[in-house]
């Protein structure tokens, strides 16, 4: 079966709009060369299944949907795509592909850069929305019992877990560029709002308001920029010990333990207490442990992993299996991607077992509000028995949070996007994910949400449910709602040992034990950020956090201050800086040429300074060069330049440095010094070439 063309950017910059103009030369069509996008095939054709006949859905038996509504001209290949006949789900129809008397209804406008959606809604497909619903429903079983577990994690209320799952969904299907990500709460995110909220929910929604505005700003202005000054061993440092902190802030869920601290450290040493109590007195002889707890939650860690490596460990199924094998691998893979919600459900049937035999032996999650909650603006002020705390105090209090729960969040969402824009071919805007995510918050903030982000896990369940649009996430923010409205009532019976099972099964792999021998293998140096930041991150995220960043930002520094320069001697002093010289560089360079230069036994006639890897300089590099042509004038040293790019170039021409001479290579530049000190009578340094900008006559 061919496949059809995908779309390629229309005029004005915006990523295609289906019929707005053919594209020229030869056509893009399918791997196999195809020119023309063919009718969406018929159910029942070969290979592709009738409408009453399920089929599995993972990643790998999906025809893989390529979708790209970035703005700006800046997507390449443009917006949806179907991928190759190999699978056996329904074919897509052409989402770039010529349509016959079709047009972009709004051709070149800038609505189409700020609501990408208006680039690929005209061309829904009815097979997309199959495979959009099969994902939306997916995604919505894994995030309720997720969102109720990383509320425990923020430290509110768990209906709050649930009011912060459905707006991100919303704002994203109008604004996201990525088909696969879903925003919502996540274990990172709920960790640092537990630092910054002090478990008010005043202070989590005043937060979402705020991160939102400022990543808000941050888009209109583009300063996407700024995450990249967060280097990788810091996140992965943040991410190790954030794992580390939430699995043992849950340990007291899984055994019963109650009593126990917030604080990681007195948490660790109590938690070990009490285990050490319970192992010599047994598990009910200590009143602070509860059995069942203890029990069923390390059965609900034991499936969500025996789940886990069944799904990693499944063969996958192909349309020339028998009926039954296919609908074995569709009952089995579907088990193991809503293992989070099958966990949940059994335990809750569990506990309400007990509650009706008239014994309770499991902590419960307890009753939670029933109802949508009400759309307002958060509060700004906040009550208390001792009187009103202003906004004012609120921002101080929430002090440096106020930076690093909106730059935490957008880095996990574009990070997160990149790479399963990656791995899908497609691209995505990282300026209007800034956009996306700051309307998300403080939209959310509206409707009692509390910050969030993109989630690794639950995009990663989207990609692998064949999502095509982020239209999935209509579904998942409607089931959602759904479980607000209706379902609020059995949240009663769901144990709390099965929530920590669930959170405990999500974080554990985000620890990367890995990186530190990585690290050591490829630098050791970048380990003393990895570390200051896994370290802290235990005493207060935010110190860690900081520090890390602080650490990075020296290492840069450090790198820029004393870059790597070469020096050759023989009759002629060759230095070659490895890098771009910079204002904090110069006096070490000046350092060098000097002390290698005058220092010598028989000092060099000449000093040969190639910039071949020197793509700019500042006025600071501009007047320290100026003295150090002075200082080996007096010695009676001369200083020559060779291979300047144009911009070094034009810059020392226009500073009218006296003495100042270049080469343009360095083998010339050799010649003409060894000719010199050989005494053969050769010119001194000059200009063997005119300058691409200026005159010859302006070189001295």
């Amino acid at each position: 079966m061919r496949r059809p063309r995908p779309l390629r950017s229309g005029p004005g910059g915006a990523a295609g709009c289906a019929g707005s103009r053919r594209p020229r030369g030869r056509e893009q069509g399918s791997r196999s060369g195809s020119r023309a996008a063919p009718a969406e095939p018929p159910p029942g054709a070969a290979g592709v299944p009738g409408p009453a006949e399920p089929r599995p859905v993972p990643r790998g038996a999906l025809r893989r949907c390529r979708f790209s509504p970035a703005a700006g001209g800046e997507t390449g290949r443009g917006a949806l795509e179907a991928a190759g006949p190999r699978d056996i789900v329904p074919a897509m129809p052409a989402a770039g592909a010529q349509q016959r008397g079709g047009s972009c209804p709004w051709p070149g406008l800038p609505v189409l850069r700020w609501l990408p959606v208006l680039r690929w809604l005209p061309r829904y497909s009815r097979a997309w929305l199959q495979l959009d619903l099969i994902a939306g429903l997916t995604v919505g079983l894994t995030v309720v019992p997720q969102a109720l577990a990383y509320a425990e994690v923020a430290g509110l209320p768990l209906q709050y877990g649930l009011y912060s799952s459905f707006m991100g969904c919303f704002v994203y299907f109008f604004l996201g560029t990525a088909k696969d990500v879903t925003l919502g709460p996540t274990a990172i995110m709920s960790l640092l709002v537990s630092s910054y909220a002090f478990h008010e929910p005043v202070y989590a929604i005043l937060l979402a308001f705020l991160s939102g505005c400022i990543q808000l700003a941050m888009g209109l202005l583009h300063l996407g920029f700024l995450l990249d000054f967060i280097s990788c061993p810091v996140i992965k440092g943040f991410t190790s010990a954030a794992s580390i902190t939430i699995t043992f802030n849950q340990v007291k869920n899984i055994l019963g333990l109650q009593g126990i601290p917030r604080q990681f450290f007195l948490q660790v040493y109590e938690t070990l207490r009490r285990i050490g109590e319970t192992s010599m007195s047994g598990l009910t002889a200590v009143p602070c442990c509860r059995a069942g707890d203890a029990v069923l939650g390390l059965a609900c860690l034991a499936a969500l992993a025996g789940l886990r490596a069944m799904k990693s460990h499944l063969p996958r199924a192909s349309h020339t299996d028998p009926l039954a094998a296919r609908v074995s691998y569709l009952i089995v893979w579907t088990s193991a991607t809503a293992r989070n919600a099958l966990v949940v459900l059994f335990a809750g049937l569990v506990a309400y077992s007990f509650q009706a035999m008239g014994s309770q032996p499991l902590t419960l999650t307890g009753s939670i509000p029933q109802g949508l909650p009400a759309f307002r603006l958060p509060c700004f002020s906040m009550t208390t028995p001792n009187g009103t705390v202003p906004f004012g105090s609120m921002v101080e209090d929430m002090g440096v949070g106020l930076a690093v729960v909106p730059l935490m969040g957008l880095l996990e969402t574009v990070a997160i996007a990149k790479a399963f824009a990656s791995q899908n071919d497609y691209r995505i805007d990282p300026n209007q994910e800034l956009l996306a995510m700051g309307f998300a918050n403080i939209l959310g903030s509206f409707v009692s949400s509390y910050p969030i982000t993109g989630s690794f896990g639950r995009t990663a369940v989207n990609a692998q449910s064949g999502v095509c649009t982020p239209a999935g996430g209509l579904i998942t923010g409607a089931l959602v709602l759904l479980s607000l409205a209706y379902l609020t009532s059995l949240f009663y019976y769901i144990p709390k040992a099965a929530l920590a099972a669930v959170i405990i099964s999500a974080v554990v792999p985000m620890f990367d034990a890995k990186i530190f021998r990585m690290l050591w293998r490829v630098k050791r140096l970048d380990l003393v950020p990895l570390c200051v930041t896994f370290l802290l991150c235990f005493w207060e995220v935010q110190y860690g956090i900081v520090a890390g960043v602080l650490v990075s930002g020296i290492l840069l520094l450090y790198s820029i201050a004393r870059p790597h320069v070469k020096v050759s001697e023989g009759d002629v002093l060759l230095v070659q800086p490895r890098s771009s010289l910079h204002f904090p560089a110069i006096e070490y360079l000046r350092d060098t040429v000097c002390s290698r230069a005058l220092a010598a036994a028989s000092p060099p006639r000449s000093v040969i300074l190639d910039c071949c890897h020197i793509s700019s300089i500042d006025y600071t590099v501009v007047v320290g060069l100026a003295e150090l042509l002075q200082d080996l004038r007096k010695h009676g040293i001369s200083l020559a330049f060779c291979s300047l790019q144009d911009p070094v170039l034009k810059v020392l021409l226009s500073a009218d440095l006296e003495g100042f001479q270049h080469f343009p290579s360095r083998e010339e530049a050799e010649q003409c010094g060894g000719a010199e000190l050989g005494g053969g009578g050769a010119a001194p340094f000059t200009s063997t070439s005119e300058s691409s900008l200026l005159p010859a006559g302006l070189i001295q």
